[in-house]
């Protein structure tokens, strides 16, 4: 992390589309977890079972695993982000820090 971390704050531009990256991968894997776990509570407290409910609750009783499966998604997410950067060339936009007035 501290290699992505100093590649994006050598430009202002990659600070910003290393920012969007990594927040919208938090966001997705909180909706995910977050999915998870109220889907196993309800499956649980309701006595469900069935395909998605037995599913959820498999989920949430394997976070371990699971976590391991975060941390490839933020390593392929930042890999794929750092592709797409390169192959559509942004490092050569040219951002200004004056400001108009």
């Amino acid at each position: 992390m501290l290699g992505a971390y100093q590649w994006a704050f050598v430009k202002p531009i990659r600070k910003l589309y290393y920012n969007m990256t990594i927040t919208g991968v938090s966001a997705l894997v909180a909706i995910i977890i977050g999915s998870i776990e109220t889907i196993a509570l309800i499956a649980h407290k309701l006595d469900l079972t069935g395909g998605g409910w037995k599913l959820a609750s498999s989920l949430a009783e394997h976070f371990n695993a699971l976590g391991f499966a975060i941390i490839a998604l933020f390593a392929a997410a930042w890999a794929a982000s750092y592709l797409i950067y390169r192959w559509k060339r942004f490092d050569e936009i040219e951002v200004s820090t004056e400001r108009a007035d």
